[in-house]
């Protein structure tokens, strides 16, 4: 989704409020929609020109359900793919076009949430990323020390081959930080920043399963 023009889009977004769930602009998400309030959420959406939807987390785990604050930034999405179940389910893939901050929630009729985006601090979601000063063998080392050390099974091959900037976001998306640390991912002002952020997510969960310090990865 790069070329975007920013001003094309919605400042008012249904958003899907999920503790855990992060996207990033440029990557791709899949969600499985069931709730009745959700699935009207898809329905709208997929009717309106841009298929745009927010993901957010609530701003805490321990409020009731329903009346949940949120994060102060989550990201757009467009519905770029979906698939209608035979018991009213929807399987989507989101793609991530660009994060927004939250201006104010709306007061609306429909079953979901609607807030008031704002794009304004995030222009250059839309645009490559320049990663040329993140240490890559670094952090794929510590990405392979990490997996090793969780025994979480990966295509490694892969893993090797993947761009950089997408080695980044989707480490804050499919790896099992905490909300509070994908929500650290997803608040970093550039892509270096994340990156820099993410190794060193990687190196205190690496010390604290096996004691292994970072000058240990090279």
């Amino acid at each position: 989704m790069k070329n975007i023009n920013i001003q094309d889009l919605s400042r008012k977004i249904p958003i899907f409020p999920l503790t855990g769930a992060v996207l990033f602009p440029g990557t791709q998400l899949p969600l499985n929609i069931f709730e009745p309030r959700y699935v009207q959420m898809i329905d709208d959406a997929l009717a309106s020109p841009g298929r745009l939807l927010g993901m957010i987390q609530p701003a805490s785990q321990n409020q009731e359900a329903g009346n949940k604050s949120l994060k102060k930034v989550g990201c757009v999405g467009r519905i770029s793919s979906f698939n209608e179940a035979e018991d009213s389910r929807y399987l989507i893939t989101l793609s991530g076009v660009v994060r927004f901050e939250v201006d104010e929630e709306l007061d609306v009729t429909t079953p979901y949430r609607q807030v008031l985006a704002n794009y304004d601090n995030y222009k250059t979601d839309t645009e490559s990323q320049n990663s040329d000063s993140i240490d890559r063998s670094k952090l794929l080392a510590l990405v392979k020390r990490y997996l090793e050390h969780r025994k979480i099974l990966a295509d490694w091959e892969i893993i090797k081959q993947t761009p950089t900037e997408q080695l980044i976001n989707y480490s804050g998306i499919l790896v099992p930080f905490t909300p509070e640390e994908k929500q650290l991912l997803l608040e970093a002002k550039t892509l270096i920043t994340r990156g820099h952020a993410l190794e060193a997510l990687y190196q205190s969960y690496i010390f604290d399963l096996s004691g292994e310090k970072s000058d240990q990865l090279h």
